[in-house]
């Protein structure tokens, strides 16, 4: 008898479990999604020949294993530059091997990230600013060293309170829409982990003394946020979850798309079966053996029937989400700057996150140097705008007309581009992309043990396990679920030690003692 897993969601955690199973075992995947394409933030949206990423995917992991399953997936091109680069090769299913830089837009003026004490960033910043700077990281390092309760203790902590002022606070609350202080510091444990400003300089010292950095795809001694190349798909991201989509029919998976998960049948501490909706509004029951759940835990929780204890429904209803627009604004030149290559001025950046607080944007992306293949026009720039927001606020029910003038003119204001180069603009609108550690999340054990309890149910990824992971850190638990699923436990417990910091709650104790 076939046994059936019903995997709800088709993004990383969801298409990398589902090919585990379809590669190692008889179990039948099936997949339920949503959209009407895989990859969930990891998609890649196409606009008249221009490909965007949403939010922007380095595929770079610490995993040996997520890194040989992409690259299984999609070989490297074989031709490289000499700065070791990948040459566009001519095969569309290569992976890339791309340069890294990410700056801060400040002042009008750009500072490197992670920052470093750098000529120019100490000629940006003055020197009474940079004495400040210096002052303040001794202090809290030796003198006041803070127990770490909320996400300003974290930053303080590494990296004083004169650089968190200057250049965390206020990009961290136009992400976040709340104060630092409301935030819990596992977000810092899970995204910024142990970067410090004394990991940086080793780490900028390295480079002056023994000459250009770490030149292997794999940078096992750097941190994360240091790396210097990644991989990364030709076309954009959701080209390697559409390979990934492909294998698994080939193995015999299935993938149904169109269909929004809205009832959890649960009778004596199992899942026995998952109703779905259609847009047309046509309702199906699918029966499984297990259930690995991607969706947000929150509407996961909501759709259960009968429904989960008073207790645990009101940690669910009160787990908060940032959502997210993208724009995607092609230009014919950006504004000349020092550092913008001639014609079009264009800037070196995968990424550049904009500090200036009389704007609301947030980054910005230019995909002309995560991939030459997602703009159609060589001759053309292509960037994404990047907006963090509710889906109750006035950014998100602005009309996608209204939106991109009011981009447009921010782009403008900070003295990025002349509004009269713009040529064209599509506006992207994605819900619940951010996971937020804030509201009820400071109970959030009270839900996660009631869902563990659950024997044939697996948490995994992002949403479904309200945890900010990136796609390399869903991909393993994604693959620890299905282990645990060909072994026959339902020990859940491995699941929750992806990404988590060792050193950081190491650190924690240690203030609190």
């Amino acid at each position: 008898m076939t046994r059936t897993v019903l995997i709800i969601g088709g993004g990383p955690a969801g298409l990398t479990a589902a090919l585990e199973l379809a590669r190692n075992s008889d179990i039948h995947p099936v997949v339920l999604e949503a959209l009407d394409d895989v990859g969930g933030i990891s998609r890649t949206i196409e606009y008249k020949g221009n490909r965007m990423d949403i939010g922007g995917h380095r595929f770079f992991s610490k995993s040996d294993w997520v890194m040989d399953w992409w690259r299984q997936m999609m070989p490297p091109a074989p031709d490289k530059d000499a700065d070791g680069f990948s040459v566009m090769p001519k095969n569309d299913r290569h992976l890339l091997i791309r340069p890294r830089l990410s700056r801060i837009y400040f002042l009008r003026r750009f500072f490197d990230y992670p920052i470093s004490l750098s000529g120019k960033t100490i000629a940006n910043l003055g020197p009474i600013r940079i004495v400040r700077i210096g002052i303040s990281y001794v202090w809290a390092n030796l003198f006041q060293r803070r127990p770490e309760k909320n996400l300003e203790d974290f930053f303080y902590n590494r990296f004083g309170g004169e650089l968190y002022r200057t250049f965390f606070k206020d990009y961290t609350e136009k992400v976040w829409g709340v104060a630092c202080h409301a935030i819990s510091p596992q977000w810092g444990a899970q995204r910024i982990k142990g970067l410090s400003i004394t990991k940086a300089i080793i780490h900028a010292a390295k480079k002056i003394f023994f000459g250009g950095g770490n030149t292997s795809v794999e940078q096992k001694g750097t941190e994360t946020s240091l790396i210097e190349r990644f991989l990364y798909p030709k076309f954009g991201p959701g080209q390697m979850w559409r390979l990934a989509a492909e294998e698994l029919r080939t193995r015999g998976g299935e993938i149904h798309f169109g269909v929004k998960v809205v009832t959890l049948k649960q009778e004596n501490g199992r899942i026995t079966a998952v109703e779905t909706e259609s847009a047309d509004h046509t309702r199906r029951w699918w029966d499984g053996d297990w259930v690995i759940s991607t969706m947000p835990l929150r509407d996961m929780v909501q759709a259960l029937q009968p429904p989960a204890p008073d207790a645990v429904r009101a940690v669910a209803d009160g787990l908060m989400y940032r959502d997210f627009i993208t724009m995607g604004l092609l230009l014919k030149k950006l504004k000349p700057r020092p550092e913008g290559k001639p014609p079009l001025n264009l800037l070196p950046d995968t990424w550049i996150y904009i500090q200036e607080p009389d704007v609301m944007i947030g980054r910005l992306q230019i995909f002309n140097n995560w991939s030459p293949a997602l703009v159609k026009d060589a001759d053309t720039i292509w960037m994404g705008l990047e907006y963090f927001c509710q889906e109750s606020d006035e950014l998100w029910s602005m009309g996608d007309a209204e939106f991109s003038r009011f981009a447009i003119a921010e782009l403008a204001k900070i003295d990025l581009i002349d509004p009269t180069d713009a040529l064209d603009w599509h506006v992207a609108r994605v819900p619940k992309a951010y996971p937020a550690y804030f509201g009820t999340y400071d109970r959030f054990d009270t839900l996660r043990e009631y869902a563990d309890g659950i024997g044939n149910l697996f948490l995994v990824g992002r949403n479904g396990m309200h945890r900010y992971n990136n796609q390399d850190h869903s991909m393993v638990t994604a693959k620890l679920a299905a282990e645990a699923i060909m072994s026959g436990s339902s020990d859940k417990s491995a699941i929750w030690t992806v990404n988590v910091e060792e050193e950081y709650h190491e650190e924690k104790a240690s203030n609190a003692a």
